[in-house]
């Protein structure tokens, strides 16, 4: 296979889904649910999956637990994107981030923009790399989440893989 060709290749990777909320519990989260299945429909599998509160050193802890984890190579965040003075998510990531995927927060919030109008252009959706570690940090709703994992994380997982390990 040229090296043309292998970004484009399927991969099957371990993923890590955190809802970070004061409200959810396993129970009543719908958007870690949607994450860890459609994870699983393409082949993926899910090595951790948490809900904790919003909480700046809760949220690093849990994210920093989920680095340690050689497994783990994709981490999923669910809830803190939005201005509210609670949302503290991605506010913690990007102190953490080494590099940052400004194309993905841009992308999603024109997705988001299509889906639901201008409140989707306030979305603090991001993603970066933390040593060999793809993190996106989504809205809470699980609506946010399909459309995050179905219109651009799943389609191209493998490549953004591909790039981080060569």
């Amino acid at each position: 296979m040229s090296e043309e060709h292998k970004r484009d290749q399927k991969v099957e990777t371990t993923f890590g889904v955190l809802v970070v909320s004061d409200t959810r519990t396993e129970a009543t989260d719908k958007s870690g649910k949607i994450a860890k299945e459609l994870a699983i429909a393409e082949g993926h599998t899910v090595g951790a999956y948490d809900i904790i509160p919003n909480d700046t050193k809760a949220i690093k802890e849990m994210i920093l637990r989920y680095l340690d984890d050689p497994e783990i190579r994709v981490i999923l965040t669910s809830g803190g994107t939005g201005v509210g003075r609670k949302d503290m998510t991605a506010d913690v990531l990007d102190q953490l981030f080494e590099k940052t995927l400004d194309g993905f927060g841009e992308h999603f919030r024109k997705l988001s923009h299509d889906e639901i109008g201008l409140p989707g252009i306030y979305s603090r959706a991001t993603a970066g790399l933390i040593g060999k570690k793809v993190v996106f940090c989504l809205p809470g709703s699980k609506n946010a989440m399909a459309t995050a994992l179905n219109e651009v994380i799943l389609p191209s997982i493998g490549h953004l893989l591909w790039e981080v390990d060569r």
